[in-house]
């Protein structure tokens, strides 16, 4: 028994340490002259991919980097696989043997590699030399002269970025789509410069999405159009703002063109008798100007929504015992800002213990932009017996269709307070218990003779002692109480104590999702992380956060000019990772150590 259990642990091993192996598909042996596939599997998500060394193999192509997944359902048991693939496709110029060197890649938050090979080029036959002749010549019957890459322009490649609108309100859902209009086949692209979009706050549509395709007449000529990248952008301030260009290269596979030799042949110069050429093509789209409109006087009932929302509330329970927890929900749901709605202000009764509302968002990102819902649930413990009403609560949102503020009322609720567990009525004292202890305290009967038993009796030294250290220790209470009043009253200050502590509370959050991969709920989760707690830490409203505020608002409070272009850096590192995830240069583990260092050096 014990080696047969022996063996089956060292079979589960090896197939535990086979699903995380980085293997290759590739041939051993090839021809002069031949162009081929070298494929590094893992089945597995698996990003942060290092290419190996080829040993003078020329790279045609590559790495390009797919990924498959399958769920399978036997007997009610349900099974999930999933395979990540990163392809090259190579040449064969010279005989010989070429060593290929080791890849890496990186699977949850450990790094996988694969093992060297050689691939042998084998010299071409004088008998296979003369088939591939011949089977040129099949393709070219007339042996013309070489031929030369046809060029691109404007009009057969070019981007463009178009905009749902050019006049809207601050705070207003803008969808901005980054296009490329194209005559010529494209197998790949690659983004250089992201646009930085400063003061709105944007949201990636695309994330996790395939590029779309179709066609589209522009002047009278059709193109094939791929809309790489599509986001929702929120303007946080009024004026005119800017989406700034986009920039990326793409490679075209070209159709050669054979040169003209002024003779009947030239009849067949048809793109059937041509092959394609890769060439590199550098594009970017132009910078459009948007127009914000400031919102009118808001109501004290709006709390940031622009947009079209519902608003509901309720409660867990409706009848509780005293000192046990109940929660109260305010659900807002729609389009629109979502993400930037505050809580609103409800009006609880004062012998409630209100803790902080805790903030659930189910945001759906599509094409037409950012929907779903936002809820804020506060726990509250009625301290008291009795009847109470949470009043009614206005919250009012912007209609940027309607041009005007929408309020809509929250009823009221009813609670009931049931008589609790007399210990835990005897360990907290509600406010409104105080009322009550007139009533309770018990009539004190005089005493109508007094004697003294000792006249001679003295204050012993132990009871001096204990005196002096009771006025010590009152007095000392009495100051610390008073520091504690003046540090709550100083919000500002409170906030900036805090900020840290609440951005590395924040920051466990992202480095769950780095541990899963969820690479969207990373960077959105460090975004929020950083923004907030430069909020916090230099008393910035949430809303008017852009890179050139927090800029100056660092030159105003004379932090060092090293640690303002460390912060500056990171921002941008940030916002490059969000909207290029794919980026090796800009990894989850770099851009979370980044965000941790700058956040630990403020």
């Amino acid at each position: 028994m014990k080696r047969i259990f022996a063996i089956g642990v060292m079979i589960l091993l090896s197939a535990c340490l086979a699903a995380q192996q980085l293997t290759v598909q590739a041939p051993s042996s090839v021809s002069e002259g031949d162009n081929f596939t070298v494929r590094f599997v893992v089945d597995d998500n698996a990003s942060d991919f290092t290419p190996p060394t080829f040993g003078g193999l020329r790279i045609q192509s590559g790495p390009s980097r797919s990924s498959q997944s399958s769920m399978s359902i036997v007997n009610g048991n349900v099974s999930k696989s999933q395979q990540t693939s990163f392809s090259y496709t190579l040449y064969a110029e010279k005989e010989g043997e070429y060593n290929i060197g080791v890849a890496e890649c990186k699977v949850g938050d450990k790094r996988i590699s694969s093992h060297p090979f050689t691939i042998k080029v084998e010299k071409l036959t004088p008998a296979q030399q003369q088939q591939r002749q011949q089977q040129r010549q099949s393709f070219d019957p007339w042996n013309q002269q070489p031929q030369q890459a046809t060029k691109i322009d404007e009009t057969t490649l070019f981007a463009k970025t178009s905009i749902s609108k050019t006049n809207a309100y601050q705070g207003e859902q803008i969808i901005v789509t980054y296009k490329i209009y194209t005559q010529v086949p494209i197998s790949r692209y690659s983004i250089d410069k992201l646009p930085g979009n400063k003061g709105f706050w944007a949201e990636d549509l695309t994330a996790g999405q395939q590029v779309k395709t179709y066609e589209e007449t522009v002047d009278g000529r059709r193109y094939q159009v791929a809309e790489i990248k599509k986001g929702a952008l929120f303007a946080q301030q009024s004026g005119r703002l800017s989406i700034e260009r986009l920039d990326m290269n793409v490679l075209a596979m070209v159709q050669k063109q054979r040169r003209r030799t002024g003779t009947w042949l030239d009849l067949f110069d048809d793109p059937f008798f041509s092959s394609a050429q890769a060439v590199e093509y550098p594009l970017h789209t132009s910078q459009i100007g948007i127009n914000i409109k400031p919102l009118p006087s808001a109501p004290e009932s709006f709390y940031g929504g622009v947009g079209s929302f519902d608003v509901s509330a309720g409660l867990s329970q409706t009848e509780v015992k005293a000192n046990e927890a109940v929660s109260y929900k305010v659900t807002i749901s729609g389009s629109g800002n979502l993400m930037l709605i505050n809580a609103p202000n409800v009006d609880f009764p004062s012998s409630f213990e209100v803790y902080d509302p805790v903030v659930t968002d189910n945001l759906k990102r599509t094409d037409s932009g950012v929907s779903g819902s936002r809820t804020y649930e506060w726990v509250i413990i009625p301290r008291s017996q009795g009847e109470y009403t949470i009043p009614k609560t206005e919250f009012s949102y912007f209609d940027p269709q309607r041009g005007q503020y929408i309020s809509k009322e929250l009823s009221a609720k009813q609670l009931k307070v049931m008589r609790g567990d007399a210990q835990m009525s005897q360990t907290f004292v509600g406010k409104d218990d105080v009322k009550m202890l007139a009533n309770d305290i018990n009539y004190i009967h005089p005493v109508r003779h007094l004697y003294v038993k000792n006249k001679s009796a003295r204050i012993e030294w132990w009871f001096v002692v204990i005196a002096i250290l009771i006025i010590g220790l009152t007095y000392f209470a009495i100051k610390q109480t008073k520091k504690h009043d003046v540090a709550l009253a100083d919000t500002v200050g409170m906030k900036r104590k805090q900020a840290i502590k609440k951005a590395r509370k924040r920051l466990k959050r992202a480095e769950e999702y780095l541990k899963t991969g969820n690479q969207e709920r990373f960077y959105e989760a460090i975004y929020r992380a950083i923004w907030e707690c430069l909020s916090d830490k230099y008393s910035i409203p949430f809303s008017q956060l852009n890179h050139d505020s927090v800029a100056l608002c660092l030159q105003d409070r004379g932090v060092e000019e090293a640690q303002k272009e460390r912060i500056l850096d990171v921002l941008k590192i940030v916002d490059m990772a969000r909207f290029a995830p794919g980026d090796a240069a800009t990894s989850m583990q770099h851009v979370y150590e980044e965000a941790l260092n700058m956040i630990a050096s403020l």
